[in-house]
């Protein structure tokens, strides 16, 4: 039977008791049980065949057209989401980017640019890439950073990755938002310069990837890698300032391939000197300021009066 959403197969299931021992008698009854399988006249296109399961097909479809991405600021050990935004220079940020497969074949997350700004609007101004070229960790390079991917993953659908705090010079807000556009691939299909997470060794000088063999990060040295296959990627740097790249992010997306940007933020992030918990009001300085001289002068004024009696 064919309905308007559906299409309809039934039979029944009819039981017909046997005599155990004694056929003169039986202890059970005869049944018919009806029996409908319903099929949505919806079909599943996708080259990657999906995982028996018990979520409806409805449910298996919608999750094959969208992918849920999502990016966290992590505690220290990687236990469980940071709660606060506010950090200090010195202090590591920890990021953990994920993707939900649920009924998709295995899929190996990629974070494939990261790029921090001091707006929400991605394509504002002052703005530093420290992740790029589909995957290079390039904050790394820098002498003052030990920014690195965490190696080896949790699992193939996260990936981790520390990045020393940073603040845009200048910038009196100390606010900062990341971007990052993250992207899959099958977990068994072997990285490539395309799909990589390397991170720059600098006891060695040389760059190592999570996975894979090394040759896939040899173009995060050269810093061209296969720009002109992939028009999801931003464009290369247009200029470097202090070892800060610069660059514009184009819109066009990649049909091809399952990705998607996803944003962090606002992070507070601020010099020591100016930790929000430590600045106090101009009156309340003056207070304290008046106490610790009341105290100093009580303890000159005890000084005083114990020197003349000992005379």
């Amino acid at each position: 039977q064919v309905t308007p959403n559906a299409l309809v197969y039934s039979t029944s299931l009819n039981y017909n008791p046997v005599p155990p021992g004694n056929p003169v008698i039986i202890r059970t009854s005869p049944a018919v049980v009806p029996i409908e399988c319903h099929y949505p006249r919806r079909d599943n296109v996708s080259s990657n065949g999906i995982k028996p399961t018990w979520v409806p097909f409805l449910s298996t479809l919608s999750s094959e057209e969208k992918l849920p991405f999502s990016l966290h600021l992590m505690n220290d050990d990687w236990s469980a989401e940071r709660a606060s935004t506010i950090f200090q220079l010195g202090e590591v940020l920890h990021f953990q980017a994920g993707v939900s497969m649920e009924n998709h074949a295995p899929l190996r997350l990629f974070v494939d640019t990261c790029v921090a700004t001091p707006t929400p609007d991605r394509s504002s101004s002052p703005q530093y890439a420290f992740i790029d070229f589909s995957g290079c960790l390039v904050d790394g390079q820098l002498d003052d950073a030990t920014s690195t991917f965490i190696s080896p993953r949790p699992r193939q659908d996260v990936l981790q990755f520390a990045v020393d705090a940073f603040k845009f010079a200048g910038d009196t807000s100390n606010l900062v938002y990341i971007t990052c556009h993250l992207k899959v691939s099958l977990a068994d299909q072997a990285p490539d310069p395309l799909n990589k997470a390397c991170s720059f060794n600098k006891a060695s000088n040389l760059w190592a990837p999570v996975e894979g063999t090394r040759d896939v990060c040899s173009c995060c040295e050269m810093r061209s890698c296969g720009l002109a296959r992939h028009s999801r990627r931003p464009h290369a740097p247009s200029r470097w300032q202090g070892g800060r790249a610069r660059r514009e992010l184009p819109s066009q997306l990649d049909p091809l391939v399952k990705e998607a940007d996803v944003v962090v933020g606002p992070l507070f992030i601020h010099s020591w000197q100016h930790h929000p918990l430590r600045r106090m009001p101009s009156q309340a300085q003056l207070w304290v300021v008046l106490g610790l001289a009341m105290v100093a002068g009580l303890v000159i004024l005890v000084l005083a009066v114990v020197g003349a009696l000992a005379a």
